[in-house]
């Protein structure tokens, strides 16, 4: 909205103008932006509230700590232990892969960037694969872990057919989700480093490897965190993926009987297709606990932001930087 000066000399109009001086169409935008807010807002609230009151309700250490069980009843079917941890590893060996490419393709793409059609591929791929549907994601693996190539990796017959399923192929394959966002906050944050931080390091006669990390990965870790956090949570939320290539069973499954290993080239499930195996929706019969591990994968994300913004809080009142907020 423009500034203009009254016949009286005052102005009317401005950052402290009343909303009662702006012209009808400004207020019109005003009211519909509130109403989007409070709409969101009251979104938000309205899942975090409901998930809460029937996860609580149903929520028992027993389901917790429990394995799953398949049972024609609710009562015998078990609880939600195994999803939980398939959960949790698929996230650590996603995040494991993702988190290595994404931030040095960034510090690539920002501090070298030569040649300059390459950096351009480089970024137009991640847009692709960001845009890419997960289940398309999973075809895609699927039909390369197939190969003999990769048995060792896979889930195999005793005739010795390639599955190409397993825990560690899904993760490496859940990867891509985390890569995009990973990748985007992490050369943002490095694009608003200044200058000069850079020309000091040189002026010291530190090299540009040394810069980047004491200097620029240093600055830039609220950023990455809020990237990971990101990219944890799609790679938490995904079902598609998990059935194509974990093998979305109800139970972990080992392979093998080599330790850690059995389990990696086993089969898994997650929280959220268990959630869709015993929705309403589902064949497992038992919403109660479908909503139990959903207010349990809910508060693994509202956990994940909460770090995240405490880490970039502190890294903001360290570098005296205003603080971005990038959350889910």
């Amino acid at each position: 909205m423009s500034t203009y000066a009254q016949p009286d000399g005052t102005l009317k109009g401005g950052r402290r103008s009343s909303p009662r001086s702006w012209r009808w169409s400004d207020r019109i935008v005003l009211v519909l932006a509130w109403a989007v807010g409070i709409l969101l807002c009251a979104i938000a609230a309205g899942i975090v509230v409901y998930l809460a009151v029937q996860g609580i309700r149903y929520l028992s250490p027993t389901l917790v700590f429990s394995r799953p069980q398949t049972s024609a009843s609710q009562a015998g079917s078990g609880g939600f232990l195994d999803p939980l941890l398939g959960t949790c590893m698929l996230a650590l060996i996603g995040t494991a892969v993702a988190v290595p490419l994404a931030v040095c393709a960034a510090l690539w793409i920002v501090e070298y960037g030569r040649p300059s059609w390459l950096a351009r591929v480089v970024e137009s791929t991640i847009e692709v694969i960001a845009g890419t549907p997960d289940i398309v994601i999973a075809l895609f693996g699927l039909s390369v872990f197939e190969l003999g190539v990769f048995a060792p990796l896979s889930f195999t017959s005793e005739k010795g057919g390639v599955f190409g399923q397993s825990l560690v192929i899904a993760g490496i394959m859940m990867s891509l989700l985390a890569i995009p966002p990973i990748f985007a906050a992490s050369r943002d944050g490095l694009q608003q480093v200044p200058v000069h931080l850079r020309e000091a390091a040189f002026a010291l006669g530190k090299t540009r490897i040394t810069t980047i990390r004491r200097v620029l990965l240093p600055r830039v870790r609220s950023n990455i965190s809020t990237g990971v956090t990101l990219g944890i949570s799609r790679i938490i939320g995904d079902t598609a993926i998990v059935l194509l290539l974990a093998g979305g069973t109800l139970r972990i499954e080992t392979q093998g009987g080599v330790p850690v290993l059995n389990v990696l080239r086993g089969t898994t499930g997650s929280l959220t297709t268990y959630v869709y195996e015993n929705s309403p929706a589902g064949e497992g019969g038992a919403p109660q606990k479908a909503y139990a591990a959903a207010f349990v994968l809910l508060m693994f994300v509202l956990v994940l932001n909460l770090t995240v913004e405490r880490i970039g809080r502190r890294d903001a009142a360290n570098s005296g930087a205003a603080l971005t907020q990038g959350v889910v």
